[in-house]
């Protein structure tokens, strides 16, 4: 009896054992599943990924300008990493996506990149208009969007929501830089615009500026956009006898040539606007000696971030030199790159927030903040002067100055 119950107890023994032993080689499966290191027992957590969905006009009339926002963005995310792709121990991952341009569009790439793709990041895009329509997605699906580079006001204004931040200037700062440049005390002032919204609040926004300033604006002049012959409203504006003529447009029917018949320089009239993309600057070759202002060319900014991206930049694209959206694309990236630094890798939106309201980063163009009140990137605009220079095929914009982020701060437009 004795015997039979030693035997007994033995037999409990080893199924203890067994037991315990099947448990921890499946514990040890389990912890090297979950990333437990089954040599020391530390937990080496897996840090996953960052997904970026970018917003473009890759194709369509506006396919420079995705491209160069293209371009920008992946050159900013290698040099915000050191190379590595790779942020608070998680890798990077980019989806770019097509709006052609038509906001519709948009909506449909940037649900399809929150709901499949799941990105952590909206960035976009090259249109206002589809910038605008995708807005209130990144606030229902609580992610920071990054505009770049759309301009208009109402984006950090009246359809403001706290998940945007905005690294592109808007128009007001472009207006605001327009009167930098020129206004001061005693300087009378005429504007030039198309006759639609563009023009109008262009218009409405440096006259604003310009006024504080000390100039005075003595004739707004607005324009049928669709126009060819601009005699009319140039003659009116050489009558009010300013000492510039400031002109805000957009599109092929500018009023350049015209301006030169008529020899307004040679009245004493100077022109001002501002130098746009390399493309545009090649048809403004009557403008040669106005003074204005620049977002961006690639011999303005001093700094060794600019002095990389421009060097990196004909590397990469045959010699070509970075365009006025290319900084911009960059800037966007080293703005992501830099918060999720500081949030050690955590991309929710709601705390993301938190971390970039007044974050200052530096960028090709210089230092930029996102103003917490409506998070527009407050940034470096320049004064320039049009020359010809040798061996350039269009005027080169040269700089007079750089405009500080607080002479070109905005109006505050919105309300978190």
């Amino acid at each position: 009896m004795i015997k039979r119950w030693g035997l007994f107890l033995t037999l409990v023994c080893i199924l203890i054992i067994s037991a315990a032993c099947s448990d921890k080689a499946s514990t040890t499966k389990e912890e090297e599943k979950e990333g437990t290191s089954p040599v020391s027992g530390e937990v080496t957590e897996e840090k996953g990924t960052i997904k970026i969905g970018v917003l473009a006009s890759l194709t369509g009339a506006l396919e420079s300008y995705g491209k160069q926002t293209k371009n920008g963005f992946e050159l900013g995310l290698e040099y915000a990493t050191d190379g590595s792709m790779e942020v608070a121990g998680k890798k990077i991952e980019v989806v770019f996506e097509d709006t052609e341009t038509k906001p519709e569009v948009a909506v449909q790439k940037a649900t399809k990149l929150l709901e499949e793709d799941k990105v952590d990041f909206l960035v976009g895009s090259s249109s206002s208009g589809d910038t605008l329509a995708v807005l209130p997605l990144a606030e229902e699906y609580e992610k920071i969007m990054v505009v770049e580079p759309a301009v208009a006001d109402s984006i950090t204004g009246s359809e403001f929501n706290p998940y945007i931040f905005r690294t592109g200037r808007n128009s007001s700062q472009d207006a605001v830089a327009g009167a930098a440049a020129i206004a001061k005390p005693g300087v009378k002032i005429a504007t030039f615009a198309p006759d639609y919204s563009f023009g109008w609040d262009g218009v409405a926004a440096f006259k604003a500026a310009a006024e504080k300033l000390g100039a005075e604006v003595v004739l707004e002049e607005f324009a049928d956009p669709a126009a060819t012959d601009f005699t009319s409203n140039l003659q009116k504006i050489i009558q009010a006898k300013p000492d510039y003529l400031f002109v805000v447009w957009a599109g092929a029917n500018s009023p350049w040539n015209q301006i030169a018949d008529l020899k307004m320089q040679d009245k004493g009239i100077k022109i001002s606007t501002g130098a746009p993309d390399i493309p545009a600057l090649s048809v403004m070759e009557p403008l040669v000696g106005m003074e204005g202002f620049s977002v961006y060319y690639h011999t303005l900014p001093k700094n060794p971030i600019n002095d990389w991206l421009v060097e990196e930049h004909k590397k990469r694209f045959n010699g070509e030199v970075p365009d006025l959206f290319t900084p911009g694309g960059m800037s966007a990236a080293i703005s992501i790159v830099e918060a999720l630094k500081k949030s050690e890798g955590n991309a929710d939106g709601t705390e993301l927030i938190k971390v970039m309201e007044g974050m200052s980063f530096d960028t090709p163009k210089g230092k930029m903040t996102f103003r917490p009140e409506d998070h527009q990137a407050l940034q470096p605009l320049y004064s320039i002067k049009l020359e010809k220079q040798d061996g350039v095929p269009y005027p080169v914009p040269v700089l007079i100055r750089e405009l500080s982020p607080e002479e070109t701060e905005p109006p505050i437009l919105g309300n978190k």
